[in-house]
């Protein structure tokens, strides 16, 4: 059998594997179904998406695009569990509110306002209430929103860990259209600038590991980095902010909703020394890790140097770069030119290796 005859055989098995029916086969909910990997993508399709469905959800993207009378507008949803709450960087609160901001910039929408539910543990210090909750004022000024409602709850000591934000968050598309459906052969990928900082950071600040490294968590929001994108873009096919599963887990997405083949250039991929040098002790790869203020963005392939300089024209965006490109085939597939000259599959996680990044 040959090389080809062999890579074919792969490629079916995992075409086959992926059409199955989503099914939940564990008996109960581990980590892993919080991970953004094949984990939660399961228990979505098989739990969620099976019972919810409706042509608002199917899209799973960031934000549900809504038409109310003659207005558009993007509504989303996040819960935040990070530890620790405290972060070199940040903290729960700011990354609550960027968090939000964010999901509604790259659906292409303009954030206008927020919602905000707590629940707090007995015994919770009402100090690091406060500084949580003045972050997420400065955070929200920041990213010019209000927070115009919200809910409280309190449970037994030892019920939670110390306290969980959910957010909900509104605005009005300023582009339409946008998705990783859309996706085309000839399209061009690219990023917003180094990855895996924030899922690093946290890993590092919960103490465990006898590394030290100047890091600090990427949170921000990145509402004006996408606006000054689609003004200058009118290619921009679909846009990610890269959290829980990294850049590895968008670039599948798009994969599997285009039914396309994503083709990244691993050494065109930008990572900070230090995340790199933390990943290796770690064994894992900085694909999969975390960001909070990085977007995958997919444009049509011949305005790739236009939203290349939109993107480094922000300050978030100053270290973008094209990382890869989109082929139609294998369909469903994302491969890596590595440095060492060979190609590989970059397949989802099971799980994650940092779990309760976000």
């Amino acid at each position: 059998m040959t090389t080809t005859e062999r890579e074919q055989q792969v490629l079916d098995r995992i075409e086959r594997a992926r059409r199955r029916r989503a099914k939940v086969r564990e008996e109960r909910i581990t980590l892993s179904h919080g991970a953004g990997g094949k984990s939660t993508h399961t228990l979505i399709e098989a739990v969620f998406l099976d019972a919810f469905r409706n042509p608002l959800l199917e899209p799973l993207e960031d934000a549900a695009s809504l038409t109310i009378g003659d207005a558009r507008l993007a509504l989303t949803t996040d819960s935040y569990v990070v530890s620790p709450l405290f972060f070199p960087g940040g903290n729960i609160g700011d990354l609550a509110i960027n968090g939000t901001v964010n999901d509604l910039a790259v659906s292409g929408a303009r954030p206008l306002y927020l919602t905000a539910g707590f629940i707090l543990e007995e015994g919770f210090h009402v100090e690091d209430l406060l500084k949580i909750v003045d972050s997420m004022k400065t955070a929200a000024a920041a990213a010019g929103v209000q927070i115009v409602t919200g809910d409280t709850k309190v449970v037994q000591r030892g019920k939670a860990d110390g306290v969980y934000v959910n957010t909900a968050g509104v605005g009005v598309l300023i582009r339409t259209g946008l998705g990783v459906a859309t996706v085309k052969p000839g399209d061009a990928v690219l990023v917003s600038g180094p990855i895996g900082d924030h899922g690093v950071t946290i890993m590092l600040a919960r103490g465990e590991l006898d590394i030290d490294a100047d890091l600090a968590s990427d949170t921000a929001p990145v509402h004006d980095l996408v606006a000054g994108l689609l003004a200058a873009v009118p290619g921009v096919r679909a846009m990610r902010d890269a959290t829980r599963g990294g850049v590895a887990t968008i670039l599948n997405e798009i994969a599997k909703a285009a039914e396309v083949a994503v083709v990244v250039d691993e050494q065109a991929v930008p990572v900070r020394e230090e995340v790199r040098g933390a990943s290796e002790l770690l064994g894992i790869d900085p694909l999969y890790v975390a960001c909070e203020a990085r977007i995958v963005v997919v444009v049509d392939g011949a305005q790739a140097s236009d939203a290349l300089a939109a993107l480094r024209a922000h300050p978030l965006g100053a270290d973008a770069a094209v990382i890869g490109r989109i082929a139609d085939d294998p369909p469903g597939i994302v491969l890596l030119n590595t440095t060492f000259g060979g190609t590989r599959i970059v397949d989802l996680l099971v799980g994650d290796p940092l779990p309760r990044i976000c």
